[in-house]
């Protein structure tokens, strides 16, 4: 989505590849869809081993226990001012900066989103 509006380049991790989501496979396709090869990858690495010390935000769309795990490779690894944006969960022990509540897109599933900004 930020490669789409706004032009920003754009990394996303994704280990994944197998049934029954193929997200990595499903996200590549989407992007070669939409155009955006240029402007977005997915890299087919765990997160766990990303460099953290060049985004100027991250967004994360993880479960808790997933952000606990994550949040001091983020804290070590990120630039100053770096922002975060964390998708329906928080960081435990940051204080967000904003919290927007997104209601659901087009897709008709329903449930609106809560997005929570942070500036490290």
């Amino acid at each position: 989505m930020a490669a789409q509006k706004f032009g920003a380049h754009s990394v996303g991790y994704e280990i994944s590849d197998e049934e029954p989501n193929y997200l990595y496979s499903k996200s590549m396709a989407r992007i070669k869809e939409l155009g955006l090869a240029k402007l977005a990858t997915i890299v087919k690495e765990d997160l766990m081993k990303a460099d953290f010390s060049k985004p100027d935000m991250i967004t994360v769309y993880l479960l808790p226990s997933s952000n606990d795990k994550i949040q001091p490779l983020l804290e070590k690894g990120m630039r100053k001012g770096t922002r975060v944006v964390s998708h329906d969960f928080e960081f435990r022990g940051w204080k967000a900066e904003k919290t927007i509540t997104v209601e659901d897109n087009d897709e008709g599933f329903g449930r609106s989103h809560t997005l929570y900004l942070y500036l490290r």
